[in-house]
């Protein structure tokens, strides 16, 4: 069956929707030894290569979605390969057969918690997309504890150099001395966005742990570096938390 050439390399995680029309357009995508077009349709027989090097897919064979779990600690990055030479979240997880992990979202460097991986490419285009407003929630804990106004400021939005940004909830949890603790929820996955929003109230951030994606709370019994695979009814969970992206014009 002919599919998309954009929704297949997706699906296959080798990026997304919009940089693999970017590659197309700059003709690092060939099929069959010519240049690819937008939209066009291909099939399992045809020969794909990006930036010359071979993509080998397995279009006719029915692929079960897989979601795993994984408490990324700090110190990791969220690519396959660092330049500094760091390590990578990619190196502590087992690989998939037939296809690879495309990790949900991601974590900066010293951001600790919850990293879902999945082998479905549209299904983590989906959970990451802007207009299916994925919740994320996050445990923080900061030096100092904010103002009624501060906390108001944080619901109401603030405006950061990349545009508006707020919280959707914030749960006062308590805290001993300077350490203050609360649970936040965000509705995007702007870099450093729960640091910075913090941060614009003088606000330092000491600790940071995503405890929750979308529907899916990690288990409380994890431990930093730990990874494990979702059962079928929380895959389910997480397909019906989002609608389908509008297909490709």
């Amino acid at each position: 069956m002919a599919e998309r050439i954009q929704k297949v390399l997706a699906n296959a995680g080798l990026g997304s929707r919009r940089k693999i029309e970017q590659q197309i357009k700059d003709g690092l995508i060939t099929i069959n030894g010519k240049p690819a077009e937008l939209g066009q349709q291909i099939t399992a027989k045809d020969r794909i290569s990006i930036n010359n090097r071979p993509i080998r897919l397995h279009l006719e064979k029915e692929k079960t979605c897989k979601v795993m779990g994984y408490y990324k600690p700090a110190g990791e990055v969220c690519t396959r390969k660092d330049e500094k030479g760091r390590p990578t979240v990619f190196e502590n997880i087992p690989r998939v057969r037939n296809g690879r992990w495309i990790n949900i979202g991601r974590l900066d460097l010293n951001t600790t918690g919850l990293l879902l991986f999945t082998n479905d490419g549209e299904l983590a285009n989906q959970l990451m997309h802007p207009s299916n407003q994925v919740e994320r929630e996050y445990a923080v804990r900061t030096l100092g504890r904010a103002t009624p106004e501060q906390l108001q400021a944080l619901r109401d939005g603030v405006e950061l150099e990349d545009g508006l940004a707020k919280f959707t909830d914030i749960v006062d949890s308590g805290g001993e001395g300077v350490n203050h603790w609360y649970h936040v929820v965000i509705m995007e996955g702007r870099n450093r966005e729960v640091r910075r929003l913090w941060e614009s109230q003088g606000l330092a951030v000491s600790r940071l742990i995503r405890t929750r994606y979308g529907p899916y709370i990690m288990p409380r019994r994890k431990r930093p570096g730990q990874h494990w695979r979702l059962e079928e009814d929380d895959i389910e969970v997480l397909q019906q938390a989002v609608k389908p992206l509008p297909p490709e014009k």
